[in-house]
């Protein structure tokens, strides 16, 4: 007999074809714009939240991601990149400009520093394949961000979901009660913010 979890993630999994099909159809025209908006949202973001002296978390952009990386050139940017482990839990890593390595997902990654402290991050860019009206994100199914994010140091920083305007969902995703809604999100329409709550 299935219970309640089963048929949660069997709708998320359908969920992560549909999105991942739109997603992968978007053209660098949209792309391009939401990296204009994230520059743009960098601007309100910096003078809502202190960055200076703090990290911007970020990530290494796969099939479908925007490509957020240029946020490394902006002057005097610290950015921390993720490095995920083999239990599934996640940290944030200096990206200094020495070799990256490949992590527990195959994803590049600054392995050899030191893990930063929630408290050095002033903000969170995080891809998705979807995102609902309510924050909540549907993610690859691995949970790392979730978990993170249920730590309240880390739920405490900002954290947005860079997406395209497609794969926000008008109706509530499914969810897990471990599933932590986000601040917001950053389209081709430009910065979104909401009120996250536990």
């Amino acid at each position: 007999m299935k219970d309640k979890y089963d048929d949660i993630k069997s709708i998320k999994d359908l969920q992560r074809k549909e999105y991942n099909l739109i997603r992968n159809s978007n053209s660098s025209l949209i792309h391009d714009k939401i990296k204009f908006n994230v520059k743009s949202a960098l601007n309100i973001l910096s003078n809502k939240y202190n960055l200076e002296g703090k990290y911007i978390g970020i990530y290494w952009p796969l099939k479908g991601e925007v490509d957020i990386r240029f946020i490394k050139e902006l002057h005097n940017q610290k950015v921390a990149l993720p490095l995920s482990s083999k239990s599934k839990g996640i940290s944030y890593h200096n990206w200094s400009n020495k070799q990256l390595n490949i992590d527990a997902n195959n994803i590049p990654a600054p392995m050899g520093e030191k893990a930063i402290n929630p408290n050095d991050i002033s903000i969170l860019f995080v891809p998705a394949i979807a995102i609902d009206q309510q924050g909540y994100r549907l993610g690859y199914g691995g949970g790392y961000f979730d978990r993170l994010r249920q730590k309240d140091l880390w739920f405490s920083i900002p954290s947005f979901v860079v997406i395209s305007n497609n794969c926000i969902s008008k109706k509530p995703l499914p969810r897990d009660k471990w599933d932590v809604p986000f601040n917001g999100w950053i389209s081709e329409k430009g910065l979104h913010q909401i009120e996250a709550t536990k």
